[in-house]
């Protein structure tokens, strides 16, 4: 079993360093594509509460991987609370929290097979904010994302999502 906890990750490792997969340079096209994408999903997340938007933005096998929450399979079970909360805010009061990319965190992979860009893997830090009793927003934790996004013939989707290393700063 040893070789599948040490031996294997190190051959993956390789394999992809050999091959050349490098971040790219954050003024290419694909970058402001998925950074773009980034923004519409968040903000239809945080400050919109629209969830048709982000329904948009995920394949039907969506998987969410959220190291506090757990793992959520398929797109529309994922986005059910978030339809029902939703609905039951008051689109009058101010948005309960807000999230917050942090500059210069977001670096994006692409992913090739036969010379052909089918996908890329986006990769940031970001922080949250959250209301207060006294409608003040205070700090909330900060986490790491990464997001599989595929290429598809309608545009850029995420097909899976991770979610870890919540850390709360004072």
């Amino acid at each position: 079993m040893w070789i599948f906890k040490y031996i294997v990750p190190l051959i993956i490792y390789l394999a992809l360093t050999a091959t050349g997969l490098a971040q790219v340079p954050a003024d290419s096209e694909l970058y402001a594509a998925l950074k773009t994408k980034d923004s519409i999903l968040f903000d239809a997340a945080f400050n919109r509460c629209d969830p048709e938007t982000m329904a948009s933005l995920f394949t039907e096998d969506f998987e969410f991987y959220h190291d506090k929450g757990g793992a959520t399979f398929g797109r529309d079970t994922f986005l059910a609370s978030t339809r029902e909360n939703c609905g039951k805010r008051d689109p009058k009061a101010p948005q309960a929290s807000k999230r917050i990319l942090l500059p210069n965190s977001l670096a994006v992979y692409p992913l090739y097979k036969n010379g052909e860009l089918y996908g890329a893997i986006q990769h940031g830090v970001h922080r949250f904010e959250f209301l207060n009793a006294q409608n003040e927003y205070q700090r909330g934790d900060t986490a790491k994302f990464t997001h599989l996004w595929i290429k598809d013939s309608s545009g850029w989707k995420i097909k899976r999502e991770l979610s870890y290393d919540h850390q709360m700063h004072q």
